[in-house]
């Protein structure tokens, strides 16, 4: 009770522009799924507000959207690049902060912002990997040294009994003595400094080295193929030979049998003429960049045009990502084959390294003799009711 009669000694311009901050932070914290309105009305109040607002009020706000998972970016950039006193809390523990946010806060504000990042209860490998490259190049943190605190300088000049003890037992009266000096105890500090230096970066760059490998665990390298399709170099070759004569028959059949899917399959891809489905099924198998625009601009001439110095192939294939293209076919694959049904038997595929002309033709003719396969009783059904 006694703090809410403090409140009346504030001005009372002060109290208000805090009330409304407060208002404004906890109204926006009572929408679960702001739309985009409500989140440009947040960001055009807010920054006002705060401005005017007194540092316990700034700490409050910012302490209640640290929980807030959906705050706008120029919001959450703001907060974040405050005073640390202030920006703390919400740098260890708001969700709203992405890790490309993570990595230029730490590498813009300085070492303390940094130091709140790693209070993080979940960093991934990336800004974990940021952060230890960081720390080359941010200041130390100071040490706190602890005096001890004499109450008689008498006492202190005073030599006490274990200093008389190893004075006696240096025996520094006799002669040819070397007596100990300060300067040397200085040199030698200096001396060890060098190899502490080195133990403590080969440390971090074992540190490092660990983390990036947890890291690639995550995200095999684009190379590791290993369990996943992968397009072999004659089949390679034979879609390159195909599409620079243009014969449209001879790439289905390849293509298809690449695939181990249907005819039908592989001309439905040809039939795109963006070419986008078929540089899917080429970065899904994993052909290399130059085969695969080198295909495109011959099956679809239009591709072949330059755009900023680079042919719309080239940029149509680059915008794919290989994980979700092996994904698109995967899909692919499942509808052909509840459409078509498994193959009828082991004489459909060919031998491996077979891929004569006769044995391309007959796996062909074996693919365009299948019918699909579905509901008869539900296609007697539905003519019975069309009748």
């Amino acid at each position: 009770m006694s703090e809410q009669f403090r409140e009346l000694e504030r001005p009372a311009g002060a109290r208000n522009k805090d009330v409304v901050l407060m208002a404004t932070v906890t109204s926006f914290q009572a929408l679960s799924h702001p739309g985009k309105s409500e989140l440009r009305q947040f960001a055009e109040l807010f920054q006002p507000l705060y401005a005017h607002s007194s540092i316990e009020a700034r700490r409050d706000a910012v302490a209640a959207l640290s929980q807030s998972p959906n705050l706008p970016l120029a919001v959450a950039a703001f907060i974040a690049s405050q005073p640390i006193a202030i920006a703390a809390p919400f740098l260890a523990a708001s969700p709203a902060l992405t890790d490309d946010m993570l990595i230029m806060i730490a590498r813009t504000q300085g070492a303390e912002h940094a130091r709140a990042i790693v209070k993080r209860e979940k960093l991934s490998p990336t800004v974990i990997d940021a952060l230890v490259g960081l720390r080359h190049a941010l200041p130390p943190r100071p040490e706190r040294r602890v005096e001890p605190k004499i109450a008689d300088p008498e006492l202190a000049a005073a030599p006490s009994n274990f200093d008389r003890i190893m004075s006696d037992l240096a025996m520094t009266d006799l002669p040819g003595a070397v007596i100990p000096s300060q300067t040397d105890r200085q040199v030698d500090d200096r001396a060890t400094q060098p190899a502490e230096d080195e133990a403590r970066t080969a440390r971090e760059e074992a540190l490092r080295q660990t983390i990036k490998r947890l890291a690639y665990q995550q995200r095999p390298a684009d190379d590791d193929r290993l369990g996943r399709r992968q397009i072999g170099p004659v089949q390679a070759a034979l879609l390159v030979r195909f599409a620079r004569a243009r014969d449209g028959g001879a790439f289905a059949t390849t293509l298809s049998d690449l695939l181990t899917s249907s005819r039908w399959l592989a001309e439905r891809i040809l039939l795109d003429i963006s070419g986008r489905q078929l540089a899917t099924t080429l970065s899904g198998v994993a052909m290399s960049e130059e085969d695969s625009v080198f295909v495109l601009e011959h099956l679809y001439p239009h591709l072949a045009h330059n755009e900023a110095g680079r042919s719309r192939a080239a940029s149509l294939i680059a915008s794919i990502d290989p994980d979700a293209a092996e994904a698109r076919i995967d899909s692919w694959l499942r509808a052909d084959r509840y459409t078509f049904g498994e193959m009828d038997g082991p004489e459909l595929i060919p031998a491996a390294g077979d891929l004569s002309a006769e044995a391309l033709a007959k796996t062909a003719r074996a693919a365009g003799s299948r019918k699909p396969v579905g509901d008869e009783h539900a296609r007697q059904v539905l003519r019975a009711r069309k009748r």
